[in-house]
């Protein structure tokens, strides 16, 4: 079954963008950066990637579910479907398609559950799907999060929009696949979720 990947730069006190959705303090050179884009190179904007001559391998993800907060960021630079080279699934309850100026190919907006869209998605044959952000979004997944990859940044915003934010008590065991620390400062972590122990005392 295909994996959801929460795939996501993150603070040191655990925020993926400041209260107004600010993320330009995270560091964008350095020698973090190839490793990203080597493993990741699905995860970078469409017009960017072509821009820098980034090949898209495919081998990762193929499909990219955001909150509207997460997709709206682009809007105003005019990118209408910021990663076109993927499935794109926006989650909003108020908004629309036709909030959306232009085309926007391979896009889609819903308000229906994500656990359910997600669910479907997974049950279809593909790679895997990457969760974009935001905190809300991800709380509303939690349960069907498979792997995390935080690019923790030796940043402190003090505020902001938190990794995830307060919801149902849903506990769950990560374990540690791998960390990688840069001369950036940058710290990349990936966990890959533990099966339940139903027969655990």
């Amino acid at each position: 079954m295909r994996e959801l990947v929460y795939y996501v730069a993150v603070t040191l006190d655990g925020y993926i963008a400041g209260p107004g959705g600010e993320f330009d303090a995270f560091p964008v050179e350095g020698d973090h950066m190839a490793a990203q884009i080597q493993r990741f190179p699905e995860a970078i904007p469409t017009a960017v990637a072509d821009a820098m001559g980034i090949e898209r391998t495919g081998t990762t993800f193929d499909t990219v579910v955001m909150g509207w907060n997460t997709y709206a960021v682009g809007l105003p630079a005019g990118m209408t479907s910021p990663y076109r080279h993927l499935e794109q699934v926006v989650f909003s309850r108020t908004r629309t398609e036709a909030d959306i100026p232009g085309e926007h190919p391979n896009l889609t907006v819903t308000d229906e559950d994500p656990v359910d869209v997600v669910r479907r998605l997974k049950s279809r044959p593909g790679k895997s799907i990457w969760l974009c952000g935001g905190g809300q979004l991800a709380t509303q997944l939690v349960g069907e999060i498979d792997r995390l990859v935080l690019k923790r940044s030796p940043l402190l915003f003090g505020n902001g929009i938190p990794l995830f934010a307060p919801g149902a008590y849903q506990p769950g065991t990560f374990e540690e696949v791998s960390t990688t620390a840069f001369g950036s400062g940058v710290v990349i972590s990936e966990y890959a979720r533990q099966p339940v122990n139903e027969n655990r005392n």
